[in-house]
């Protein structure tokens, strides 16, 4: 069973994990039986990591309901997350909370015998400016890698990395997601990079973790934030977008020069952007999903699929450098806009996965009372208050058709759908595309169920009922989707 780590390292990395999740969610085939998430973050309170976990742990549940036989064709939701290795998703970090960077690091204690100042202060002093010692850190570092690469040298210490790294195997593959711009991805991508390939050698699965074949995503700016021009200056936030592209530069002059440990590295930014509300953290960090977020996810199925990577001695072999591109650059992307690697990869899936999350919202309590797909394989009532379909599926879909709306509705959008409830043109879904006419008396949610109840009676019928529900949506639907799509 080949594993793939995903480190999630900051706000970024925990929007990144979103979209992985949903593409998984949507059948995505990726080159790995398990992921096992991961994030680091201060911040625990912010709300895109805890919308993420919530994300993960309802996907869990369903795929754990899931027969995941070789005979079923079904899709949806086909590679596990394992959520037992790290069972919070979250790397802790020790001290961050209720306290300021100088008490982190001791500033008061630094005295010689006669209790003066030494010479640690006067050099702590020099380092960090005064806005830096009395900065909290209990939602993040705030733009302030300088500040971040001391406190997350730590998390090497956690039990939980202990149990990570004596759970890798020798096939197993490791990936880390950060921004290059702010300060908890900027800081944390080459600590923990130096901390895989350094593992000590009394630790247990060190030689797997220090031989492991690792990507990572370095996200560069795609989104700027409201200017806070509070008079006050202790007041003011310290997340400056101004700030971002002099950030950028001198972490990719630093990465040029010393991060050569990882054997594939993917670079993602984009030139046109949306102003985000200016929130240090906490339960206001909310952003919208995002195009690039998409795309940094599908750079992690596209390296668990290379081939020819290999390290030696903690040393990557050969590096590969990748780039995301797209074929036309607009303001709003669709399918068609996308490389045609990309489109393939996701337009079937998303699709299929799109229907069925909208046929769920839109016509389900609707049909399940009259239509023999539903009865004969009892889909009633009792079903629908079942906790996978009321609870886990039901939010699972409400989550996926938002980040959908959220990514349509950003800048630059990414819009390969219309999701409007339009039952009487169900099938006008993909954006720029007319759904070829079928030879059938019935049209939109009516062809939808004729298409159920003809697969519904060449189920398997020895599974579990979860199991029939979604085996018999993704085979009817995938057959709607190439008759109308052609894909």
């Amino acid at each position: 069973m080949s594993k793939l780590y995903v480190f999630g390292i900051g706000g970024t990395g925990a929007r990144v994990l979103k979209s992985l999740t949903m593409l998984l969610a949507a059948g995505v085939k990726i080159d790995v039986d398990e992921i096992v998430p991961i994030v680091i973050d201060p911040d625990h309170a912010a709300a895109d990591l805890t919308r993420t976990v919530k994300l993960m742990q309802d996907y869990n549940k369903i795929y754990n309901r899931i027969d995941h036989n070789n005979y079923n064709k079904n899709a949806f939701f086909g590679t596990k997350i394992n959520l037992d290795i790290v069972p919070d998703v979250r790397m802790p970090l020790q001290n961050t909370e209720n306290t300021d960077f100088q008490t982190y690091i001791g500033l008061p204690l630094m005295t010689n015998a006669s209790g003066k100042h030494n010479a640690n202060y006067a050099l702590a002093k020099m380092l960090f400016s005064e806005k830096n010692l009395n900065a909290t850190m209990e939602v993040g570092f705030k733009g302030n890698p300088n500040i971040g690469s001391v406190v997350l040298n730590q998390f090497a210490m956690s039990d939980e990395f202990k149990n990570f790294a004596a759970s890798v195997g020798q096939d197993d593959r490791i990936f880390i997601i950060s921004s290059i711009f702010g300060g908890t991805g900027a800081s944390g991508f080459p600590l923990l990079l130096k901390n895989l390939r350094a593992i000590g050698d009394t630790q247990s699965g060190c030689e797997n973790v220090k031989n492991a074949v690792i990507g990572a995503i370095s996200v560069l700016p795609y989104f700027d934030v409201v200017p806070d021009n509070n008079p006050d200056e202790t007041r003011r936030s310290e997340i400056d977008s101004a700030t971002f592209i002099s950030k950028t530069k001198a972490a990719l002059s630093y990465y040029e020069r010393n991060m050569t440990e990882a054997n594939a590295l993917y670079y993602i930014a984009d030139n046109i952007s949306k102003q985000y509300a200016n929130s240090e953290g906490g339960t206001t960090q909310q952003n919208d999903a995002h195009l690039i977020e998409l795309a940094s996810a599908l750079a992690i199925v596209d390296f668990a699929g290379l081939t020819g990577l290999s390290t030696s001695n903690g040393k990557p072999e050969n590096i590969v450098y990748k780039e995301f591109g797209i074929k036309t650059e607009a303001i709003e992307i669709a399918f068609n806009d996308l490389d045609s690697e990309t489109n393939s990869n996701i337009k079937k899936p998303l699709t299929t996965f799109t229907l069925f999350c909208k046929y769920l919202k839109e016509q389900l309590l609707d049909s399940y009372k009259s239509q023999p797909w539903a009865k004969d394989h009892k889909f009633d009532d009792n079903f629908l208050h079942l906790p996978f379909y009321k609870s886990e599926l039901k939010d699972l879909r409400e989550a996926y058709l938002q980040w959908l709306a959220e990514m349509a509705n950003n800048v630059r959008a990414f819009k390969p759908f219309d999701l409007r409830e339009k039952k009487s043109d169900v099938f006008s879904l993909i954006t720029g595309e007319q759904p070829a006419k079928i030879m059938s008396l019935k049209s939109n949610y009516a062809l939808f169920d004729d298409y159920l109840n003809t697969k519904q009676g060449k189920l398997k019928t020895d599974g579990s009922p979860e199991q029939i529900f979604v085996e018999l949506f993704y085979n009817a639907i995938d057959e709607l989707v190439k008759s109308k799509f052609r894909i």
